[in-house]
């Protein structure tokens, strides 16, 4: 059930950005300039993503590197569990730490076919365990995923919530969630992640929909549910985008406030390396660079 205690009055909402890594010179610069047009906004961090397996790996731990030297704000790295083994993951998180990169989002990682997950036996078998060898390394603030609708790979809800548990347990600092259009999705698992014992911060991972058949596939592949209301919202909209991103901003608008209205006061938006359509709605929510700076 909903938690129906009254919230109190929310605070201006906290944000955090994800940012996948470019793949071209020209796609870097368009990264380096999306992430300055969101650096007013004092985002907690940004973070860069791996490709599956660890593809992205190189190219991630530059991008990292490039933010953390050339901006104010604070970088985060994506780590995985495959296709590394451990002594490899252990050098890239010194590596992280001795450029000054204090915070690591750590994932057990898809893998890159489709013969399912496999740990490596000389690898982190999972992300608890991942965290866990992260924390004897140094003192990182680490997020983890988190699955509102449960992870398409668990048993069941319980079985998805001891794995989270585990992952708070061996050292993590918050759970970022898998994306949801739906505020119920959120809110009740919420209410199961504190019946479990759950206490550390959930934050909820908002996607703004700027292509919406590549919505509905990472929604597929990740097991989250897409309203049906967004397929007739969002029909026909590939060649009018003004539309569809006035559209989109309105929908995680009213995601966002509805969640605000329950006392969630942090999001974490998977930006898709694109700056105005998140701009747009972090200024609906209130969240401008002009009052951040005046404060």
């Amino acid at each position: 059930m909903l938690d129906n205690a009254s919230p109190t009055e929310p605070r201006e909402p906290v944000v955090s950005f994800e940012f996948f890594p470019p793949k071209t010179p020209k796609m870097e610069e368009s990264l380096m300039a999306t992430v300055a047009r969101l650096a007013p906004l004092q985002p907690r961090f940004v973070s860069v993503t791996y490709g599956a397996g660890g593809s992205t790996r190189e190219k991630t731990l530059e991008t990292i590197l490039r933010i953390h030297d050339e901006t104010e704000v604070r970088a985060a790295a994506h780590l995985t569990c495959v296709g590394a083994a451990r002594d490899e993951i252990d050098e890239i998180a010194a590596a992280y730490w001795q450029r000054g990169v204090r915070h690591i989002v750590a994932l057990r990682g898809d893998a890159p076919d489709s013969e399912g997950y496999q740990p490596r036996a000389d690898g982190y078998a999972y992300a608890s365990d991942l965290v866990a060898g992260l924390r004897r390394i140094a003192d990182f603030e680490i997020s983890v995923a988190a699955y509102p609708e449960v992870h398409p790979e668990a048993r069941d809800l319980a079985t998805d919530l001891d794995n989270l548990k585990a992952k708070l347990d061996a050292g993590a600092t918050r759970a970022i969630t898998q994306f949801f259009f739906e505020p119920e999705m959120f809110l009740r698992f919420r209410d199961r992640a504190a019946a479990a014992g759950i206490t550390a911060p959930l934050v909820p991972g908002i996607l703004p929909i700027t292509n919406f058949g590549r919505a509905v596939s990472f929604a597929k592949s990740c097991g989250a549910t897409v309203p049906e209301q967004y397929h007739t919202l969002f029909a026909d909209l590939d060649e009018e985008p003004d539309t569809r991103n006035l559209i989109a901003a309105t929908v995680a608008v009213d995601l966002c406030q509805k969640l605000r209205a329950e006392g969630v006061d942090e999001f974490h938006f998977y930006t898709l390396n694109r700056a105005e359509l998140t701009l747009a709605i972090c200024r609906m929510l209130g969240i401008t660079a002009p009052a951040r700076m005046a404060a």
